[in-house]
């Protein structure tokens, strides 16, 4: 008789799903360990992260987070079927709202960046809205070509600065309140995110998605609930912007840079679409990487596009998916009989 005669493998989740992903029937401390790892470890390790980070890489911790936020929202936006390429829209608004009330009212960081996050998704919300019954590419060309539309307006007419932008604005009483901040609301707007996505009102911006035909049929307004979702998604964005604006005490045109519009979608389709997880997990490895390859001057956008291409062909369906299913794959040995 061997040594593995009336022993088998059997996968660790094998018992604990009941019928989906999201519904459970756990019957040991072993198996809650289990199902609350993946969950709560991530978000232990980020928020422990900035005690022990030096001060430039708190800095990168920062803008990984807010790039992490812009991600958030554009996966948030696709969740209902509206594919933007203008990320930069909302952050930028957000930044000119919180620093414009911060230089010309004196107004502080903690009221500035609420109203900005309130008025910035009321104001790109009106901006898009009129052009909501546009799909898939059209609708993108315009949320692109609106920040480069704005950029010129401030740039030819010098309001808030033209070019030279507006400085000495506020910061935040002490530097780890900021990191704080932007930890706490990219953890947050990752909470919110997936509740909502998994609620009666989410499985209607999906069904949206999917089919808005059918979802009219049923007597339900979509283009109003597309509103909302870019409600919600321009309120993610001018949070982040108004966040950078207080962090950097500085607000310039190069808010509505293009950066803030492709990583963010970068960071999606490295982690993994439709899980807003993947979003998050993206955004946290392509910013640190690109900080990391800074020294390699002209060649670091070189190798970082290399690996972002490479990791795509190879992990199509995003780091976030290969990890879930590698991680509910793992096995023990168990006693037959």
């Amino acid at each position: 008789m061997t040594k593995q005669e009336g022993y088998r493998k059997k996968r660790l989740d094998r018992g604990i799903k009941a019928r989906s992903d999201t519904l459970f029937a756990v019957a040991s401390w072993k198996e809650i360990l289990y199902l609350m790892i993946p969950r709560f470890l991530p978000v232990a390790v980020l928020l422990l992260l900035p005690l022990f980070l030096g001060n430039y890489w708190n800095k990168v911790l920062v803008y990984a987070c807010i790039y992490g936020l812009l991600a958030l929202s554009w996966d948030f936006l696709a969740s209902c079927g509206l594919f933007s390429l203008g990320q930069s829209l909302f952050f930028g608004v957000g930044a000119y709202i919180a620093g414009g009330l911060n230089y010309y009212f004196h107004l502080p960081p903690l009221i500035t960046i609420p109203i900005a996050t309130i008025a910035g998704g009321i104001l790109c919300s009106a901006l898009l809205t009129p052009v909501m019954r546009l799909r898939g590419v059209y609708f993108a060309m315009v949320t692109l070509i609106l920040p480069l539309l704005l950029m010129k307006i401030i740039e030819t007419t010098g309001v808030f600065g033209g070019t030279q932008g507006l400085s000495s604005l506020s910061g935040f009483p002490h530097e780890m309140l900021s990191i704080y901040i932007a930890v706490v609301g990219f953890l947050a707007c990752l909470f919110l995110f997936r509740r909502i996505i998994n609620t009666d009102y989410g499985l209607i911006l999906r069904a949206i998605r999917d089919d808005d035909r059918s979802v009219m049929s049923g007597g339900i307004n979509i283009y109003w609930r597309k509103s909302q979702a870019l409600f919600i998604a321009g309120a993610a964005g001018g949070f982040a912007g108004a966040l950078m604006t207080h962090h950097y005490q500085f607000l310039g045109m190069s808010v509505f840079a293009l950066d803030y519009s492709i990583l963010p979608v970068a960071a999606v389709a490295l982690g993994g679409q439709g899980t807003f997880a993947g979003a998050a997990i993206g955004s946290m490895l392509l910013v640190p990487l690109s900080e990391a390859l800074r020294a390699l001057g002209g060649l670091r956008v070189a190798i970082y596009c290399g690996v972002l291409i490479v990791s795509i062909i190879l992990l199509p369906e995003g780091f976030f998916h290969y990890l879930a299913r590698k991680y509910h794959q793992f096995e023990k040995v168990v006693k037959i009989g």
